[in-house]
């Protein structure tokens, strides 16, 4: 299959570019092209049109939550009191702002937003959760649950 700019339409060099990228943000243009089976320049040009079309949204580094002391990793199922249509706008600028938030979802099922935060400890978390996250406006309730342990995190996206 050959390139195409057209969305969803990815040939196996793209595929392969997106997976060792996913793994390593940081590898050289010469050494990704060795990877995938491309000279340099073919590389480059396709990892540029890769990010121009939105596949590639930026490069980040992975930190150590243990060595920043934040290793506990907690989700709480948020409930909106219903009473007003713009709750739930005010809870996604407001939940912008919890530094300890890393992930927000809005959700199906019995309740409205399932939110992962990380903290120090159990203690921490408590403050977060009593004076930052409960103080948001509309929120009538939540259930937290704290990960003992991390069986499995990747950000990586099969491709």
């Amino acid at each position: 299959m050959e390139y195409s700019d057209e969305p969803n339409k990815l040939d196996k060099y793209d595929r392969r570019i997106l997976a060792a990228l996913q793994l390593d943000g940081r590898i050289s243009y010469t050494d990704l092209g060795k990877k995938v089976g491309l000279t340099t320049t073919p590389c480059i040009e396709r990892v540029r049109k890769l990010e121009r079309a939105g596949y590639i949204e930026g490069y980040s580094a992975r930190l150590s939550a243990k060595q920043l002391d934040a290793g506990l990793v907690v989700f709480v199922q948020i409930s909106l009191d219903r009473s007003s249509k713009q709750t739930f706008e005010e809870f996604r600028l407001a939940i912008q702002n919890l530094d300890h938030v890393q992930e927000c979802y809005l959700v199906t099922g019995s309740f409205d937003f399932l939110v992962k935060a990380r903290v120090r400890d159990m203690r921490a978390y408590r403050d977060f959760l009593e004076e930052q996250l409960l103080a948001v406006p509309g929120v009538y309730g939540s259930t937290s649950i704290a990960a003992m342990e991390t069986v499995k995190e990747t950000l990586a996206i099969r491709v």
